[in-house]
């Protein structure tokens, strides 16, 4: 079956010539021309969406903080014609994965998708690790506190096991961006620590566990249990 793929955007235009690119590459493509139809088309067999973020109604960001809510991690990748720092930063806040500001080409859009995905899809050795009341199990990629679920997208979920597979060093910024973001460009080390404050916050109680070392990155520091 064809990877499923969820457009979102207002100008009918873009929905247009994103279509016909994305079915060329292979993919499978659902249109959405808002917020809400966006809300009421997604399912489980999408794999991404693309989801402007300037729409009339509902904002791209209120589409990802309601799916987020829901506990769902798909992939969102933000398009967009607000391009500062600011921008890129709430879009990571609110759940995205990736950021592209318009205008675009086609070739980065799809490198970008191909970039997000094969990162959603890395094979793991074991079946759980446990750290005290926190528990990962690699099978089904979930992270639980004592009985409780944390509802983490898969980029927080591959950073948080990134850190993990790390714990006996210090690992940079730059190493995290080279890991976790390897083909995707454009990647800053602000992102790094806007998603570490994220993860931070989801794991509660034991957020302490990832260590900052300043001027140097960030550890998972299992002596702190």
């Amino acid at each position: 079956m064809n990877t499923k793929i969820l457009i979102v955007d207002d100008d009918e235009l873009i929905r247009e010539v994103l279509e016909f690119n994305l079915v060329n590459e292979g993919f499978e493509i659902t249109c959405a021309a808002s917020g809400e139809e966006a809300l009421e088309k997604i399912s489980p067999e999408h794999s991404l969406i693309l989801l402007d973020i300037m729409m009339g109604g509902m904002s791209g960001y209120r589409v990802a903080e309601e799916l987020r809510k829901k506990g769902n991690d798909i992939p969102i990748i933000f398009l967009t014609a607000k391009d500062t720092e600011n921008d890129m930063l709430t879009g990571f806040s609110v759940g995205g994965d990736d950021y592209i500001s318009k205008p675009f080409s086609i070739k980065e859009v799809i490198v970008r998708i191909k970039a997000v995905l094969k990162r959603q899809n890395k094979p793991d050795k074991q079946d759980k690790l446990t750290f005290n009341d926190l528990t990962i199990d690699l099978n089904t990629k979930e992270v639980c506190i004592k009985s409780k679920k944390i509802e983490l997208t898969k980029t927080e979920y591959n950073l948080l096991m990134f850190l993990i597979q790390q714990s006996n060093r210090v690992v940079s910024r730059e190493e995290i961006i080279d890991t976790i973001w390897k083909e995707t460009p454009f990647i800053t080390e602000r992102t790094v620590d806007v998603h570490i404050t994220r993860l931070r916050k989801k794991l509660e109680n034991y957020s302490h566990l990832i260590a900052n070392k300043i001027g140097f990155g960030y550890r998972f520091n299992k002596s702190e249990l």
